[in-house]
């Protein structure tokens, strides 16, 4: 038996949709706790006084690449099975600036949006409304602009295919960047300790 489980038919699609339900629940649960329900807290990273957002994201995905690799290296996971979306750089690129700067305005992501109205923070419930209003807006301009939404198009590929790098140096130059992450964002808030209200 190997994973991912899904892709060989071990559970049918109503058991992934329980599975995704329950992890999404202790997921939101966990940020809360966590304080990333709030929006304050969320942009201080943007001023560089309160980095915890930085941290933990970053943990997390050093945690996930780790982990991925060595489930791969003894045999239990299938890499090639894991599911990520096809890259079309031009529009990635667009959306990623489009996100972070409403991440930069609004001080929430649509996932920490999303536990922010959990709690009835009023900013957040405001904040998913103009998510929504920009999906709409997406949607009626999107004969327009498919043309640029489909250029660039790299298909179904991952930073060690592209660079033609072995799995594990990529793993571990990001490990080496988290590190440096780490160590820099440690001193930066040091030297700006004390210049900024303490965030709720």
């Amino acid at each position: 038996m190997i994973a991912p489980f899904y892709k060989f038919g071990y559970f049918n699609s109503e058991v992934g949709l329980i599975v995704a339900f329950v992890i999404g629940i202790f997921f939101g649960f966990f940020l809360e706790r966590g304080g990333f329900g709030s929006g304050r807290l969320l942009a201080a990273q943007f001023y560089f006084y309160d980095m915890r957002v930085f941290k933990v994201m970053f943990t997390a995905i050093v945690t996930a690449a780790v982990g991925l690799y060595y489930l791969a290296w003894i045999g239990f996971l299938d890499l090639n099975l894991v599911y990520y979306g096809e890259t079309y750089i031009y529009a990635d690129a667009l959306g990623g600036l489009i996100l972070g700067m409403g991440f930069v305005i609004g001080g929430y992501c649509p996932g920490t949006s999303g536990v922010a109205i959990s709690t009835g923070r009023i900013d957040a419930i405001f904040y998913a409304l103009g998510g929504f209003l920009g999906i709409f807006v997406f949607g009626e301009l999107y004969p327009s602009m498919q043309s640029f939404l489909n250029s660039g198009y790299l298909g179904k590929i991952s930073i060690p295919q592209y660079f033609h790098l072995n799995y594990g140096f990529v793993i571990l130059v990001v490990i080496l960047i988290a590190i440096g992450g780490f160590t820099l964002v440690e001193w930066v808030e040091k030297k700006l300790a004390g210049k900024y209200e303490e965030v709720e």
